[in-house]
């Protein structure tokens, strides 16, 4: 038996003339030693290496079945669904489901990383938020040593600044991103939409980036100067303050998280207010609700609800988190567009009290981001999102709103490959005279014969809503004979609602079109993804 790892005693980084009393410098001090602590084990698989390493997603088939892999179960289910699995097992649980690799791992992978101490970062699952980190702090306890939380800005050890710097080069991944420039972008939606919606290009030609469709482009985004103003002033600092050797504006743009207000901040705070105020910020570091507003703190509403206290720029990073990319489904084929990459961006602003917040990776594409910047990116593999290697079969594919972006990208692909596999394409949205993303384009294959199915749902265009699903059961003779004829199923869009209301959909299709019992239709749904016929890209 090992002898336990004798535990350092721990550095004193304030002294005793430090304007702290004795509880909240011992605090301090223990904090500051675990995010200083060396750190032993490597960190997340760039992008480049997961696309080879790791294993296929698991099914109904395969394991344990991991019943929880559903991205639209709620986590106290999936953890329910896990009890009495081992820790890896229950760790995947915990994970948001999505496969979506902006961790650098697959669910599966990053849980085992975990549990095999090979990665000490938890919050990692950007989808999963807070929820998932709090379930893995909860499990890593189980380790026996609980990794230390993962707050990996640090104040001497602050992201270099390589803003318009050349980056290294080739593989490009997540760990080491492409400088790639904006060329050009034009709103998709027409006057009398209530969304807002881009169409972004990007020059690759020369990053050493390459993709193919279904892939997903990794983004660095910028927080808004404004936001970063805003906080800054509220703590009483400002732009020129210095983080190690950069001005703490600038970090706070470029590296920060400023959304969702971390466990560790309220921890923080409850050393820089009293009474009532003390306990309330001690229940929202326990992940509880004192006041019903904790789904709306974002790092400078906290920073408000408590009184804007005094603290240095360079310590509140330290409970901050880090600025994490973000992904976005490639609407681009390199076989008809070399050189050239775009997206389909939905611009995110939403009011909260007298305040709008903005989505930081879409407004930043939207208007912050502009042609002379260099930006830094990556490109995600897919995994399980991909054409089918025959080009004579037939493809079925449903994506409403932003959903569509992969689908252009199919599409585009098979004409430059002059595949004779028939396209089907379901796409929906609220009002057809302003909502048509790729109108003409879409129109104009239909016409050329390439899109012989193209098959719309408006949701607001009547007093009775449609959506896509709804549409699916209209056709559902059709979409049938599809399947039974080797048509592949695709899939893209949100996956907590959208997503399982149109499996929910295929279901019904087969069970009333093939002479099926319920039960025996989701057996076929479950063939068609256990043999690589049902994909599904969703968020």
């Amino acid at each position: 038996m090992n002898a336990p790892t004798p535990v350092p005693p721990i550095i004193s980084f304030f002294p005793e003339t430090a304007p702290f009393n004795e509880e909240q410098r011992a605090w301090l001090n223990g904090f500051f030693a675990g995010m200083l602590a060396p750190q032993g084990a490597p960190t997340a698989l760039s992008a480049t290496e997961n696309a080879a390493q790791m294993p296929a997603t698991v099914d109904d088939g395969a394991d344990d079945g991991a019943p929880w892999h559903d991205a639209s179960m709620p986590l106290d289910e999936r953890l329910r669904l896990a009890e009495g699995k081992p820790l890896p097992r229950r760790m995947m649980a915990a994970m948001a489901q999505q496969d979506c690799g902006q961790c650098g791992y697959l669910c599966e992978t990053y849980a085992a990383a975990i549990a095999s101490a090979k990665e000490t970062k938890l919050n990692l699952c950007a989808p999963g938020g807070k929820e998932t980190t709090r379930a893995l702090k909860a499990l890593a306890a189980e380790l026996g040593a609980q990794p230390p939380d993962a707050v990996p800005a640090r104040a001497g050890n602050v992201a270099p600044d390589t803003h318009g710097t050349a980056l290294p080069a080739a593989p490009c991944s997540r760990d080491n991103p492409a400088l790639v420039t904006l060329t050009a972008r034009h709103r998709l939606n027409k006057d009398g939409s209530e969304k807002e919606t881009w169409h972004v290009e990007f020059d690759i030609d020369q990053s050493g980036l390459d993709y193919a469709v279904g892939d997903s482009f990794g983004v660095f985004p910028e927080n808004d100067p404004g936001l970063v103003a805003a906080l800054l002033e509220a703590l009483g600092a400002t732009s020129q303050d210095m983080v190690g050797e950069r001005h703490a504006a600038d970090v706070l743009a470029r590296d920060i998280c400023l959304g969702a207000a971390p466990d560790s901040l309220f921890q923080l705070l409850t050393y820089h207010t009293g009474g009532e105020m003390r306990r309330k910020a001690r229940a929202l570091a326990a992940g509880e609700d004192p006041d019903g507003d904790a789904a709306t703190l974002d790092v400078l509403a906290a920073i408000e609800k408590f009184g804007r206290p005094r603290i240095a720029p360079e310590v509140l990073i330290e409970a901050l988190e880090p600025l994490q990319p973000r992904l976005y489904s490639i609407s681009s084929s390199p076989k008809a567009t070399p050189g050239r990459l775009s997206l389909t961006v939905d611009t995110v602003r939403y009011r909260v009290g007298d305040r709008t917040r903005l989505g930081v990776g879409s407004t930043f594409l939207a208007g912050r981001l502009d042609q002379a910047t260099p930006m830094r990116a990556y490109v995600q593999k897919a995994h399980g999102f991909a054409l089918p290697t025959d080009p004579a079969t037939p493809v079925i594919m449903v994506g409403p709103g932003t959903g569509i972006a992969p689908f252009r990208a199919f599409l585009w692909e098979r004409m430059a490959m002059k595949a004779p596999g028939r396209n089907w394409l379901f796409f929906g949205h609220q009002r057809s005279d302003c909502d048509f993303f790729y109108e003409d384009e879409l129109v104009g294959m239909r016409a050329s014969g390439h899109l012989p199915r193209l098959t719309l749902a408006w949701s607001r265009d009547a007093s009775e809503k449609v959506y896509v699903q709804d549409r699916m059961r209209e056709v559902g003779a059709d979409l049938f004979g599809w399947l039974e004829d080797g048509a592949h199923f695709y899939i893209c869009g949100d996956a907590k609602r959208m997503a399982r209301d149109v499996e929910h959909a295929l279901v019904d299709i087969v069970a009333a079109h093939g002479t099926r019992s319920s039960a025996d239709a989701q057996a076929y749904v479950i063939a068609l993804k256990r043999a690589g016929r049902y994909q599904a890209d969703v968020y």
